[in-house]
């Protein structure tokens, strides 16, 4: 039996300009061998997101062995988790933004955090029509298309109120890598610290710390993954840690590994 390492592959996509606020990319990935054993991780990086997958034998949650429906929603990932796979399979990923599964579903998206949301369960709408129609798609597109209409849908249910600082909090953090300060954030918001707080976990399920950490391991794994460096240390310093126990440690809290461990296993992969 083949085991592969897999990760989200992105490609590109028009997304329609309705949706563009909520969508940040759209990934996939296939495999078509009978014998294949497929492990994608989910590391955190700050966006939940859209999934709907095909495969005889069921994705799963590892590590708590879930089985998972054909199109659920998954939340802020905190600790190491992973989707896992037997045989043939594939699967198509609308990545949202942060605050995008508040208006989807308007519940408490800390009740999403390190767990999948079965979207086939609602039912103030036709869920199951949507799961139909995606069975019997030609494409990756006409997919697309078909989780684009459930989405307009889900927001149009709830009507959630936009937070226009949440989401302007949110841009600055990701245009600064995690690197920006809570006293520079509110120096760009009408807030204090504490409504700051409040609505960030409301509309995100993380505080602003923990959405901006996130977003600095996010980095550092970005640089792991796609620069040269002489030292792994370089890629601590470049992405704002102050000394390398705490890039270490970090690292190692959302992954399961040190970042020399994750970079030998990249290049025996690669």
């Amino acid at each position: 039996m083949q085991f592969k390492l897999s990760f989200l592959v992105e490609t590109e996509f028009h997304i329609d300009e309705d949706l563009s606020p909520y969508v940040n990319c759209i990934m996939f990935g296939e495999n078509s061998r009978i014998d294949s054993h497929t492990n994608i991780p989910l590391y955190a990086d700050g966006y939940p997101g859209i999934m709907f997958q095909q495969s005889k034998n069921g994705f799963y949650l590892l590590p708590k062995k879930k089985k998972l429906s054909e199109l659920f929603l998954y939340g802020q990932t905190l600790d190491p988790i992973s989707l896992d796979v037997m045989g043939p399979h594939n699967y198509v990923v609308v990545q949202l933004y942060p605050f995008a599964s508040k208006y989807l579903l308007n519940i408490d998206p800390r009740v999403l955090n390190d767990e999948c949301f079965d979207l086939l369960q609602i039912k103030y709408i036709e869920t199951e029509n949507y799961r139909t129609q995606l069975r019997e798609s030609k494409g990756l597109n006409e997919q697309v298309e078909i989780i684009s209409n459930l989405m307009r849908e889900l927001i149009n249910s709830h009507n959630v109120n936009e937070n226009d600082n949440i989401e302007k909090a949110i841009s600055l953090i990701l245009h600064s890598k995690g690197q920006i300060k809570i006293k520079e954030l509110l120096k760009e918001l009408p807030l204090t610290e504490r409504t700051l707080e409040r609505n960030f976990r409301a509309y995100v399920g993380l505080s602003p710390k923990q959405f901006s950490k996130i977003i600095q391991f996010q980095s550092s794994l970005n640089k792991l993954t796609e620069t040269k460096f002489k030292k792994l240390i370089d890629i601590g310093f470049e992405s704002g840690f102050t000394d390398q126990s705490h890039f270490i440690r970090t690292f190692k809290s959302y992954t399961g590994q040190t970042p020399s461990f994750y970079y030998r296993n990249l290049l025996k992969i690669n």
